[in-house]
């Protein structure tokens, strides 16, 4: 291979790495968008109290505080909140998921 096959090559893998970085920045910034509409549309729908309850929880459990999440944001485009969810009736709601969840006992014999 001569000089100028190996720089065209190179120039065109340089090229391919630049595209690829671009387009995982942009997924990236898209992702931090739709975050922070979460967070302000929880804001909006959450009490203070309920907010720092959804924080702990999602530090505990990652998972299921997500979950709660989707449940009120669909709520709240729904139509079907009428106030602000207050600390309580978070409370409610995470029993009420919780009964759900299967529960897991460990016996010894």
């Amino acid at each position: 291979m001569s000089d100028d096959e190996l720089e065209a090559i190179r120039q065109r893998k340089e090229a391919q790495l630049r595209e690829q970085a671009l387009r995982e920045q942009a997924s990236e910034q898209q992702a931090a968008e739709v975050q922070a509409q979460k967070e302000a549309l929880l804001r909006q729908i959450l009490t203070p109290e309920a907010r720092a309850r959804l924080t702990n929880i999602r530090m505990v459990k990652p998972q299921f505080a997500e979950q709660i999440e989707l449940q009120l944001i669909q709520l709240a485009t729904s139509g079907r909140l009428r106030a602000r969810v207050t600390d309580e009736q978070l409370k409610g709601l995470l029993q009420q998921l919780q009964g759900k969840e299967r529960e897991r006992k460990i016996s010894f014999r």
